[in-house]
């Protein structure tokens, strides 16, 4: 079994647990500028994290927080879909990766009539949420 199939086998599984997940390919940022937002939100709970994203100033933040309301979106549908009741307050991020994506060459002339390459580099953003386990107190 080839190493992308374990992977969709493995997300496959824990779909079937109540796991939720969004997935966004070839975003037009670099990776590494995604992996600095991502980051700063991974384990964090979904409420937490969409404030912490809405008041970034980077652009990668932008693009992660549709992904992760994406996801958000999936659970809430998931739920009504199984006749389940959930409480989007006790979803936080399990998982979050940025991979790198196809990258875009393009050329840009330069001296003596050479031309030189130049790569706009995309990005898979993967989000996947779970809901924690609500503590109950011995009182």
């Amino acid at each position: 079994m080839s190493e992308r199939s374990r992977i969709r086998a493995a997300r496959h599984a824990a779909e079937k647990k109540g796991v939720s997940s969004a997935i966004q390919r070839t975003a037009r940022q670099s990776p590494y500028k995604m992996r600095l937002v991502i980051d700063q939100i991974r384990g964090k709970d979904v409420n937490e994290a969409l404030g912490l994203l809405k008041f970034s100033k980077k652009h990668a933040a932008v693009q992660i927080a549709k992904v992760l309301n994406s996801a958000v979106a999936n659970a809430e549908f998931k739920s009504r879909e199984g006749n389940e009741s959930i409480d989007v307050d006790t979803l936080y991020i399990k998982h979050a990766i940025v991979n790198e994506g196809p990258a875009l060459r393009r050329f840009m002339p330069a001296a003596q009539g050479r031309a030189t390459p130049i790569r706009k580099r995309t990005s898979h953003v993967e989000i996947i949420l779970d809901a924690r386990e609500e503590k109950k107190g011995n009182r």
